[in-house]
């Protein structure tokens, strides 16, 4: 989802680079968010699997790639806790696969795209960079044990790897089962926000645009062997952000009519509770988010309006829980 926003302002940006998208096209992806740059020269749609080696050592051979962003990955904490081996299969084995296809290829730079649940919770404890990772749900560890993979290449032969860590990001293009574009859809239907739990877990999000302007400063100014958080101090309770989204979309200041929106379901096994990061490493570097949550979420808002329906399972998303099954590639005879 992200990096379908970095592909379209690569692919508009630099009109001299080749910019290839590699999908392997699971239950969460919709090729209509490549539409505005599906027929430009320098764009260019491969379907595959990062877990098939052979494909990715083939695929590293016949094109000539200077840099990996890499973020093929299973993402859905939920889904993870019922499909653990499947989450550690993708993401730490997809990832050793493409970390060790790039290395045999002497690709210039590598960005493995991580997540601030790599630190796991805190309440009021701050986390930068070489603060432990402390992972407590099986997404999580997987993207921290992928993480040990691809900077033991940067220890060992000096491959030049960065590893970003990012905040939750929100805008359109996002596959209705994040708790965003979850809650709008919801609303949209006439629904009610399924809120898990107590509501009072706090998250931090940042706008789509931002990370854009994130990723692209990596790729110019970050260096070799780092590890970099790309962090907002915009943070908000899952509650406020389902109050936040009945006032906007069901125009109600209203307490008791706010109330009536909102369902109160289980929580998940885990949920922390907060991931406060320290971004200074990334202002060093020059970048700062600059979208207002104000104006982010009237433009994700609307978006859903007109395209909810890009993929041909989203109404299966709106469920408290997962229902969806993705990983039939594992199921043995």
């Amino acid at each position: 989802y992200s990096a379908s926003h970095v592909v379209v302002s690569l692919v508009k940006n630099y009109p001299n680079y080749l910019i290839i998208n590699l999908d392997k096209l699971d239950y969460c992806a919709s090729l209509k968010n490549l539409e505005t740059v599906s027929e430009k020269e320098n764009y260019k749609f491969i379907q595959g699997d990062i877990c098939e080696p052979d494909f990715i050592k083939q695929l590293f051979k016949t094109e000539k790639i200077d840099i990996v962003l890499h973020f093929a990955a299973q993402t859905h904490v939920d889904l993870s806790f019922w499909h653990a081996l499947e989450f550690t299969y993708v993401n730490v084995y997809g990832t050793n696969v493409l970390v060790a296809a790039a290395h045999e290829a002497n690709v210039e730079k590598f960005v493995y795209v991580s997540t601030d649940e790599v630190y796991g919770g805190s309440a009021d404890e701050e986390f930068d960079e070489s603060s432990p990772k402390r992972p407590t749900n099986p997404y999580a560890s997987s993207k921290a044990a992928a993480e040990c993979f691809v900077q033991s290449y940067w220890e060992r032969y000096q491959f030049p790897v960065v590893i970003t860590r990012s905040s939750n990001v929100y805008g359109p293009h996002q596959y209705p089962e994040k708790v965003i574009p979850k809650f709008i859809s919801l609303l949209q239907q006439n629904r009610k926000c399924c809120i898990h739990g107590s509501g009072l877990q706090r998250r931090n999000f940042l706008y789509a645009a931002d990370v854009v302007e994130a990723f692209l400063t990596v790729l110019k100014e970050g260096k070799p062997g780092e590890i970099y958080n790309i962090g907002t101090n915009f943070e908000m309770s899952i509650t406020q952000l389902a109050k936040e989204l009945i006032h906007l979309i069901k125009k109600t200041s209203s307490e008791s009519e706010m109330e009536h929106w909102m369902d109160y379901v289980q929580d998940r096994p885990t949920n922390d509770l907060r991931y406060p990061m320290n971004s200074e490493k990334m202002h060093n570097l020059g970048w700062r988010p600059k979208v207002p949550w104000k104006e982010g979420i009237k433009e994700t808002i609307e978006w859903y309006k007109e395209n909810f329906h890009n993929w041909k399972n989203s109404e299966k998303a709106l469920e408290p829980f997962p229902v969806t099954e993705p990983f039939a590639q594992l199921s043995g005879p």
